[in-house]
C-alpha cells in the first residue's frame, strides 16, 4: 500500500475504499467460512414478512444512490439543508433514481435528508454510521435514528433501516488500532486474532440488530462486505457492499449468488468505481492506490488516466447483472464527493478522477478548499439516468 496522509483522506473516501476491499480481501476468507452460501430460514418465527425479493418482477426494484450526510472537511462542503434539498431533486428527476441510501452521522441531518427524500416519492434507506466511538454510544446513535426512520414510515414512507456499516472498521475494539484507519492498516498487515475478531463481530452485530428492531417496525437490513460472515436471521434484507469486477456477467452473477440462497431480497448497497482507465480492477481500493498523499496538495499516482467512460461502462455491466438476477436493490457510491474536486486544467491534481462520485466538483477558486463549488454530472450520471428512465417505464 502506498504510505496515506491520515489528515489528507476524507470520510467518504475512506467509506469507499478501505471499507469496500481494504477488510474483505483481508477478511473474506476469515469471516466467509460458508455461512454466507448456506441455506437460512426466510423469516424468524413472529417477523413481519421481508419486502418480496423473487417471484414474477423482473429487473431490480430499487435503483439508486448513496448519499452522504456530515460535517464535510470544510466549511464550504458541510451538510446544508439548502444543497441537499438541491441534489435530492436532481437524483429524482435527472438521475431518475427511485430509492436512495441517506448515510452518515448525525441524527437530525439524517432525519431532515430521509424526509425530504420521502417528500419526493424516493424509496429511503437510512444508514447511521458512527465510528471510533464506544459502542454504547454507536449503539444509541442507531437507537435514535430507528426513531426517527419508524415515525417516518408510520407516516407513510417507504424506509429501510440498516443498522450499520461493515463494523470491523468503525466499532473500536473489534480489530486493533485507535481509529479506522489504523484497523485497515491493522487488518491488512495481519495484526490482529481472526477468531476473536469474527466473534466480536458477530456479537456487535446481534445487538445492533437487537437495537434497531427495539425502535423500527419496517425492514431492518446491515451493510455488509461482499464476503462477511453475517447471520441473515436477524435481519430481513441480505444487504451487500460489492466492488468485484468479473469480464462478463456470469462472473458477477456466480459471484453473487450465495446471498441468494437465504431465501431473502438481496440489496446490493454499495457498487461503484472510480473514475480512471483501470479503476474497475481496482475496486474499493481505487481511492487509495491513485493518489499519492505523501505530497501537498496530493496528486494523482504516475500513470492514472482519468476516463468518466471506464466508470460508465463499469456501472452499467454490474446493474446489468444485478437486472438478470432479479434483485431487490442496487445503490451506487455515491453522488458526489466535494472533497475529492475535478481539475480539468491540472489534471495531476485532478482527484475527482480517485472518486466514486457519480457528479463531479468544481471549485470557482480550485486551489482553496473554502472555495464555493457547484457539481456537473460525469458519463456514469448520464448512462444511468438513461437506464433508470428506461426501467420506470417498464
Amino acid at each position: 500500500m502506498r504510505s496515506v496522509r491520515r489528515e489528507g483522506i476524507s470520510r467518504s473516501r475512506f467509506l469507499a475504499g478501505a471499507g469496500a476491499v481494504g477488510a474483505v480481501a483481508v477478511t473474506g476468507g476469515l469471516l466467509g467460512t460458508g455461512r454466507a452460501g448456506a441455506t437460512g430460514p426466510a423469516d424468524a418465527p413472529g417477523r413481519r414478512p421481508a419486502p418480496a425479493g423473487t417471484g414474477e418482477r423482473r429487473g431490480l426494484a430499487q435503483r439508486g444512490v448513496c448519499y452522504e450526510v456530515g460535517d464535510g472537511e470544510s466549511h464550504a462542503t458541510r451538510w446544508t439543508a439548502a444543497r441537499m434539498r438541491g441534489d435530492l431533486r436532481a437524483v429524482r428527476e435527472d438521475l431518475h433514481a427511485n430509492a436512495v441510501s441517506v448515510f452518515g452521522d448525525g441524527v437530525e441531518r439524517l432525519a431532515a435528508t430521509a424526509d425530504e427524500a420521502a417528500e419526493r416519492g424516493l424509496r429511503v434507506w437510512l444508514q447511521p454510521r458512527l465510528g471510533d466511538v464506544p459502542e454504547r454510544d454507536i449503539l444509541d446513535h442507531l437507537a435514535e435514528t430507528g426513531r426517527r426512520a419508524e415515525r417516518l414510515r408510520r407516516q407513510g414512507a417507504d424506509v429501510h433501516l440498516s443498522v450499520g456499516c461493515e463494523f470491523v472498521l468503525y466499532v473500536p475494539g473489534i480489530v486493533p488500532g485507535a481509529d479506522a484507519m489504523e484497523r485497515v492498516e491493522n487488518l491488512l498487515k495481519g495484526n490482529f486474532d481472526p477468531e476473536k475478531m469474527a466473534r466480536k463481530l458477530r456479537a456487535f452485530v446481534a445487538e445492533a440488530a437487537k437495537t434497531g428492531r427495539s425502535v423500527f417496525h419496517g425492514p431492518l437490513t446491515y451493510g455488509a462486505a461482499h464476503d462477511e460472515d453475517v447471520d441473515w436471521k436477524l435481519f430481513d434484507i441480505v444487504s451487500v457492499n460489492y466492488y468485484g469486477y468479473h469480464r462478463n456477467r456470469a462472473g458477477y452473477v456466480k459471484d453473487l449468488a450465495p446471498h441468494l440462497r437465504w431465501g431473502k431480497p438481496v440489496a446490493i448497497t454499495e457498487c461503484g468505481c472510480c473514475t480512471y482507465a483501470g479503476a474497475p480492477q481496482d475496486g474499493g481500493m481505487g481511492w487509495h492506490e491513485s493518489v499519492d498523499y505523501t505530497k501537498d496538495p496530493p496528486e494523482l499516482a504516475p500513470g492514472i488516466k482519468r476516463s468518466e467512460r471506464t466508470q460508465a461502462a463499469y456501472l452499467l455491466d454490474v446493474f446489468d447483472a444485478f437486472d438478470s438476477m432479479n434483485l431487490y436493490a442496487a445503490l451506487v457510491y455515491d453522488f458526489v464527493s466535494p472533497e475529492s474536486p475535478h481539475r480539468a486544467d491540472e489534471p495531476r491534481y485532478d482527484l475527482d478522477a480517485s472518486s466514486y462520485s457519480l457528479v463531479k466538483t468544481v471549485r470557482e477558486r480550485p486551489d482553496d478548499p473554502e472555495s464555493p463549488w457547484h457539481w456537473e454530472p460525469k458519463e456514469s450520471f448520464h448512462a444511468l439516468s438513461r437506464r433508470f428512465e428506461r426501467a420506470a417505464r417498464r
